[in-house]
């Protein structure tokens, strides 16, 4: 599944239905981060949690050609590790 341009509060309903039918369905939860151009605090926390029942559910979790800009977010609230992004995949 692919994250929206904009992932705010308001779209953070709609996403996490489409994340807990991507984590129910037998096989990798894979997250196509390319299209990010903003992403709030509400969507990094649906992306943790989705991550964690992944994990419970032996399945992995990955954030497949992150933007830049969802690459600057994830790392300012120091989650770089939390989603497997390489030293060299993080923008300072």
């Amino acid at each position: 599944m692919s994250l929206p341009a904009h992932g705010s509060t308001v779209t953070a309903e709609d996403l996490r239905v489409q994340l807990v039918l991507a984590a129910d369905v037998d096989g990798d939860v894979v997250i196509d981060g390319s299209d990010v151009e903003s992403i709030g605090q509400a969507v990094l926390q649906l992306l943790i949690a989705t991550k964690a029942e992944a994990e419970r559910n032996g399945q992995t979790f990955t954030i497949a050609n992150p933007s830049e800009p969802l690459r600057r977010r994830i790392s300012a609230c120091g989650l770089s590790d939390q989603f497997g992004l390489e030293e060299e995949d993080q923008v300072q």
